[in-house]
């Protein structure tokens, strides 16, 4: 799933073309991840111009000129692909943009889990989750005196409230396993035994794990984006039985859910 850092990069790289750049045919060619009239679609976006590209929690926004925006939330599986026409289609490409810079913009989704929305700029409340997301995560906003307010609002398991959009937004389940690991927070741990230490721990690691992670997969994809997500640079997520890189303990990993908990007994105790 992607996650902040690999959705700034997208966003990055992508402002670094897009914008100014015409939209020459749009499609809507795999109808089940729109929520907007294929003819609407395809309509609005053709001859429209992009405008800036941004990030609020897991979704992306494209500005066009016409006042609207594409937003896009890729879910599990949804990725973008900048290349030229001659390039092979993947088997699942739900959208395809032609551009004036002679290259393609494709949406590729191999569960068709993805949302894509078309709406006016005022109209982004209209987008399931959209409304109800917390803070982002990077939110300048979000100092350290309102992350704690907000997590004293949750009494469950802390793994599972950092990753409720709801209490903030853009952090899932790869990101989360590391962000605990540095904090030296047990996933499982009740948020109410919680120390004002651990706290502050929880919130300097949100913000350093998400910025080292950032500055790696923008570096990985500056000249051009890559069709699965970086992980490598992970350190304790799905190292499942690996050493932990400060301990040297076997990493845990625990699959609850359809989700993979990776986790050190010693560091994480």
């Amino acid at each position: 799933m992607p996650e902040i850092p690999d959705l700034e990069a997208i966003s990055g790289f992508l402002n670094r073309r897009l914008p100014g750049v015409r939209i020459e045919r749009a499609q809507a060619i795999i109808p089940v991840v729109f929520r907007v009239p294929k003819a609407e679609f395809e309509g609005t976006l053709g001859g429209n111009v992009f405008g800036q590209t941004t990030r609020r929690g897991k979704f992306l926004l494209f500005d066009l000129k016409s006042g609207h925006k594409l937003v896009v939330n890729p879910m599990l599986t949804g990725r973008f692909q900048y290349l030229g026409p001659e390039e092979k289609r993947r088997a699942k490409t739900c959208m395809l943009l032609t551009l004036s810079d002679g290259q393609e913009l494709r949406y590729s989704d191999e569960r068709l889990m993805g949302k894509v929305y078309l709406v006016p700029e005022e109209g982004l409340g209209q987008v399931p989750q959209f409304a109800e997301m917390g803070p982002d995560a990077l939110d300048e906003s979000l100092i350290e005196e309102v992350f704690a307010q907000r997590l004293r609002r949750h009494n469950g398991m802390i793994k599972s409230i950092l990753i409720n959009h709801r209490f903030v937004a853009g952090i899932g389940n790869a990101y989360a396993d590391e962000i605990l690991w540095v904090a030296g927070l047990h996933p499982y741990r009740k948020r109410p035994t919680l120390s004002e230490d651990d706290v502050h721990r929880l919130y300097e690691a949100i913000r350093s794990v998400l910025e080292w992670a950032i500055a790696i997969v923008a570096e990985r994809t500056k000249d051009g984006l890559v069709y699965e997500e970086v992980r490598d640079h992970l350190r304790v997520h799905r190292r499942g039985g690996q050493p932990c890189p400060v301990c040297g303990t076997r990493i845990s990993e625990i699959t609850a859910g359809q989700r993979i908990t990776s986790f050190c007994r010693d560091c994480q105790k």
